[in-house]
């Protein structure tokens, strides 16, 4: 399990309860061991969770406490409305479908007002399917998947003037400027980084080789190579 779903869960199960609950039982509930419950729990109280209790006695929320409206303003809900609608009109389905239960699993737990408030925005990113826009998205998995599994990738390339080339790539991030997705790594090609626009790509396949990235050729030297080329990267 995931430290995020963890300490949701831990803050769920404590919301509306009259009485302490030991920290044994929330280790066997979420099958971790008591070390991390006092970790994860001392972690909640800093970020200025209202948990009280202590080892030894129990958790519990502060009376009256109400938790999604002290960790969330409405300003904060609806930028996750809007994060969440444009992954899902213009990132993989992985971070859309990501992005979207992260979201269900605020609202379970947001009081009605709150809730409707924060769904009500008026940002929009209209989101439609057709052929092209589901291979694009395919793609998008799959270079999001290349990344995380440090894998490296084969694809044919034609450059805004429309000159072609093979490349074996080694990808480290993905960029979304708006109006187009780029793929930032280093390429064996011309060893040196590179970005390359997913829509330019076809063919493009994972190689069964794994890469290691090595000091000069990581993402933290990726970014200083882009901050220095367009003044800013974050």
């Amino acid at each position: 399990m995931r430290r995020a779903d963890r300490l949701f869960l831990i803050i769920h199960s404590l919301r509306g309860r009259r009485t302490a609950m030991p920290a044994r039982r929330l280790a066997e509930t979420l099958e971790v061991s008591l070390r991390t419950i006092y970790r994860d729990v001392a972690d909640l109280q800093l970020s200025g969770v209202p948990i009280e209790g202590e080892a030894g006695v129990g958790y519990m929320l502060r009376k009256g406490a109400d938790i999604p409206p002290l960790m969330f303003t409405e300003a904060e809900l609806e930028a996750l409305v809007v994060g969440t609608r444009f992954a899902r009109a213009f990132a993989g389905s992985r971070l859309a479908d990501g992005a979207s239960a992260a979201l269900a699993k605020i609202e379970a737990v947001l009081p009605p007002d709150l809730r409707e408030r924060a769904a009500g925005t008026r940002i929009y990113a209209p989101f439609y399917k057709d052929d092209e826009r589901e291979a694009h998205r395919h793609l998008i998995d799959l270079l999001h998947g290349a990344i995380g599994g440090r894998q490296v990738i084969a694809f044919d390339y034609s450059d805004k003037e429309g000159r072609p080339s093979h490349r074996a790539f080694e990808p480290l991030c993905l960029s979304f400027w708006g109006c187009a997705w780029t793929l930032g790594g280093w390429c064996r090609l011309r060893e040196s980084f590179r970005n390359f626009r997913p829509d330019r790509m076809s063919g493009v396949v994972l190689t069964g080789e794994l890469f290691t990235p090595a000091p000069g050729r990581d993402v933290a030297a990726y970014t200083d190579a882009m901050r220095g080329q367009f003044g800013g990267m974050d």
